[in-house]
């Protein structure tokens, strides 16, 4: 997508192919936080109150945006500081009881497990790990671990060591089946491959926006189903988590009666889930910038240039005569492709001398399923998988 890359400054002079580590910021993102950044230096409203009041309708803005990507409600929408932000959030709101289980794959990234680990020391909550199977996570071998107190499955989208993206309709259903609560972590896919959480229910589900959605801010999402946010336990709360008072809190802020002691009214909305005081107004910015971006771009256009990308680069690979990680299928592909040229000593030099040609690769690997990973984003050029391609073959007859 020619058009895109335009908005990519970082791009010139490399081959950028890492997306699933950290992605680079687009121009109109960077000057949505440098306007930003002009405001917050000069306070150029009448008063500072209405300013603070006007940085925060700034941040709003990133939560419809957020909406659109994922065709929700704002109101199931908060703005949280990272997929692990939103993670925690979430592992602490689904009500348990000693002895429930919860049940995830080991291909997952650990921040998917980190929080459970910890809620099952303190809760007396077991965790269930599903092995994978030739590095797939299937709907038909969770089914299977299911147990009377089975209560959650937590799992990734898309993996982040080989880009397998799981049958998430069919998971949605089975835990629908079963009253399971489940727990998505969407990092991997959203920006990429597209996901509808009308046509696909899940009951929460996390993303920052540091990888695909490309800002690098410090701000993500937290994604509650309207229709289970009641059945959850609620967070500790600011002062913003509360209904806006009758004029505003401008006008209620001058009020001489005010106390802080007194029945609060909270706000229905996911929005009770941030933390409900200042916030990272840059970071808000630069999302629903990067938003407006895809949006504009296509969401379906954007995932067919990605299957294209990968569609070349896995072709490629097979003439290399390397082993290829991800699978193949396309239901079940991402922007990732993995490889392997041997052993992760071999792959990890490999991926160093790309580096040295600025052809920027990962190597990772969770419970022996990984090697070296290629991110193919929109912004990406059949030429840059060339270039790639070259290289590898390069490498590989220098051995």
């Amino acid at each position: 997508m020619l058009n895109a890359r335009a908005h990519f400054p970082g791009l010139l002079g490399k081959v950028f192919l890492d997306a699933a580590c950290i992605s680079l910021a687009p121009r109109p993102a960077v000057e949505a936080i440098q306007k930003f950044l002009n405001l917050a230096m000069v306070c150029p409203l009448d008063s500072s109150t209405h300013h603070h009041i006007f940085m925060d309708e700034m941040r709003a803005a990133a939560r419809p945006a957020v909406a659109r990507l994922i065709n929700a409600h704002e109101d199931e929408i908060a703005l949280v500081e990272s997929t692990t932000h939103g993670l925690a959030l979430a592992v602490n709101a689904i009500p348990l009881e000693p002895g429930d289980r919860v049940l995830l794959s080991d291909l997952e990234f650990l921040q998917v497990a980190v929080p459970w680990v910890q809620k099952a020391k303190k809760d007396d909550i077991a965790i269930d790990v599903l092995p994978n199977r030739n590095g797939e996570v299937r709907v038909e071998d969770l089914a299977e671990r299911l147990t009377p107190r089975t209560r959650v499955i937590t799992v990734s989208t898309v993996q982040w060591t080989n880009g397998y993206r799981l049958d998430l309709a069919a998971l949605s259903q089975l835990c629908h089946e079963h009253g399971v609560w489940l727990v998505a972590d969407a990092t991997q896919q959203l920006g990429a491959i597209t996901l509808d959480v009308r046509q696909t229910p899940v009951d929460i589900l996390a993303c920052g926006g540091h990888k695909w959605l490309n800002s690098p801010f410090g701000c993500g999402f937290l994604y509650i189903n309207h229709d289970v946010l009641p059945d959850l336990l609620p967070p500790l709360a600011g002062y913003l988590s509360i209904e806006d008072p009758p004029g505003g809190w401008g006008e209620y802020f001058q009020s001489p009666d005010t106390t802080p002691v007194k029945e609060y009214r909270f706000v229905s909305a996911a929005r009770r889930y941030e933390t409900g005081g200042t916030s990272n107004y840059p970071g808000a910015i630069g999302l629903a910038a990067s938003l407006k971006m895809i949006q504009e771009l296509g969401l379906h256009r954007i995932a067919e240039h990605i299957y294209s990308l990968t569609d070349q680069l896995i072709a490629g690979l097979d003439r290399l005569g390397v082993t290829i990680v991800t699978p193949r299928a396309r239901e079940n592909r991402s922007g990732i492709v993995t490889f392997s040229v041997g052993s992760a000593v071999q792959n990890v030099n490999v991926m160093q001398r790309l580096l040295k040609k600025k052809i920027l690769t990962s190597v990772r690997y969770t419970s022996n399923v990984g090697g070296i990973r290629v991110s193919c984003h929109f912004y990406n050029s059949p030429e840059d998988i060339d270039t790639l391609l070259a290289e590898l073959k390069k490498i590989l007859s220098s051995r």
